[in-house]
């Protein structure tokens, strides 16, 4: 008589419930933990993959956008600075990546190709997609920014008719407007950057 032995999967990152943002769980995906990364990958996967159907629909390219994302969470791992904020980061970062892939489609589907391939409605649909994605991304990003930064950056997107009228109506030197326009603006690629590679 043979007897079962259990033996209880490894512990990972995944499971230290006392890690309360999760940087545990970041700092052991960014060093290639393997046992963090088969947690992660079965946890989400399925996220994932409804996230690129959404906007995909053969299986090979949801698995390329699926990929893509995976790569992405390994090249910017550490800079997630909140695990809680990781399904939200995986979920934006597929439906890009599958709307990349989209873009590339239809820019490699020659004019004649095209009535048969992908309808008039569905390339509507994903420059609908994606432009409703980056603005949300946009949008999300600028609300993060110090107020400062804030004000300035709406206010830019307004176009205002000059620098000194928009010193005037902020109440900001204008000598400081470059200045805190700059430091907006790399804080919002630092924020946007996964997306635009």
């Amino acid at each position: 008589m043979s007897v079962l032995t259990l033996v209880p999967a490894p512990r990972t990152a995944l499971d230290d419930r006392s890690d309360t943002d999760g940087r545990g769980l970041l700092e052991a995906l960014a060093a290639g933990d393997d046992a963090t990364w088969q947690a992660t990958v079965r946890r989400y996967e399925a996220l994932l993959r409804s996230a690129a159907r959404v906007v995909l629909r053969s299986d090979a390219d949801v698995d390329e956008a699926v990929q893509r994302t995976w790569v992405l969470l390994l090249r910017n791992a550490a800079r997630i600075n909140d695990a809680r904020a990781l399904p939200g980061w995986l979920s934006t970062t597929a439906r890009r990546e599958a709307l990349a892939i989209l873009r590339a489609q239809q820019r490699t589907i020659p004019s004649e190709d095209v009535g048969d391939r992908v309808a008039p409605d569905d390339r509507d649909l994903a420059t609908a997609l994606m432009d409703e994605e980056l603005r949300r991304a946009l949008d999300e990003a600028v609300e993060r920014l110090p107020e400062s930064q804030k004000m300035v950056v709406r206010a830019l997107l307004r176009e205002p008719a000059s620098y000194d009228a928009l010193s005037n109506e902020l109440g900001i030197p204008r000598g400081s407007l470059g200045p805190l326009r700059g430091r907006a603006v790399r804080a919002l690629r630092a924020q946007l950057e996964p997306s635009l590679r």
